[in-house]
Parts: structure tokens; sequence; C-alpha cells
């Protein structure tokens, strides 16, 4: 009596269907993600630009009557330049290690005053994912 016993089991050939699928949709969703992801860190870079630095830069202004220079730089954010310290008022940015935050991809703010984009203004930006400053990826106040 050699009877087979009908097993309910997967063949090879499923398995190996069922985890091209989880590969195949594995890849579009990370493929999504990334894009998704870059958006964020360029939205992050403007609203620190065009928001958090901008309300900074402005009351660093109102206290001491003007923008601080190139040479003095962000910084003059977080630690009052020696020749103005009677009148800074500051730090007029939340640095807790002292030191001003990096952009989503780890590279120093740029800023520049006078301003080469902003006449009459100061330049401030992010040289953005690509790290090359002049881009079309460049998160700046112009």
């Amino acid at each position: 009596m050699n009877q087979r016993k009908n097993r309910a089991a997967f063949t090879l050939i499923e398995i190996l269907l069922v985890l091209a699928l989880i590969g195949l949709l594995a890849g579009v969703l990370i493929t999504n993600t990334a894009g998704v992801f870059d958006q964020g860190q360029e939205t992050a870079a403007k609203i620190f630009v065009r928001d958090t630095v901008k309300l900074a830069l402005t009351r660093y202004r109102m206290d001491l009557g003007d923008y601080p220079s190139t040479t003095e730089g962000l910084a003059a954010l977080v630690t009052a330049p020696a020749n103005k310290a009677d009148r800074w008022r500051g730090p007029y940015i939340e640095a807790p290690s002292g030191k001003l935050p990096l952009d989503p991809w780890g590279e120093p703010y740029r800023y520049r005053y006078p301003g080469t984009k902003n006449k009459g203004g100061y330049d401030l930006y992010s040289v953005g994912k690509d790290h090359a400053e002049g881009s079309e990826d460049d998160v700046g106040n112009w």
C-alpha cells in the first residue's frame, strides 16, 4: 500500500515568483521615497534660509543698525563681534553647541553682505544636494 498523502505546499517556482514580486515592489517603493526625502531636505533648507535666519538677521539689524559683514558672517548671530559687543543683544539664533546648524546635506549655510544676488541686501544660501555653489539645486533667499 504505497499511497501518497496530498500535502498542501508551495513549489519552488511559486516561492521564487513571490520573492521576485516582493523585490520589484521594494524597488519601486525605495525609488519613490527617495524623491520624497530629497524634497523634505530642500524644504527644510528653504525654511531655515527664508524664515529662521531671516528673522535672526532682522533682529540683529534692528539692534546694531546693519547686517553682519561677510567677514563676521552668521557667527555674529551666535556670539557678539568684538567691536559691537555693547549693542549686541543676542544670541539671535539657537546654537546649543555654539555652532550654527548645518544644512540638510551637512554643509554650512553661506552668507554674503552686501549680496551679489540681492543688491542692497544679503545673500544667504545652501549649496544643496550636489555640494557645488552656483548650481540649480542651491537654496537661497533670491
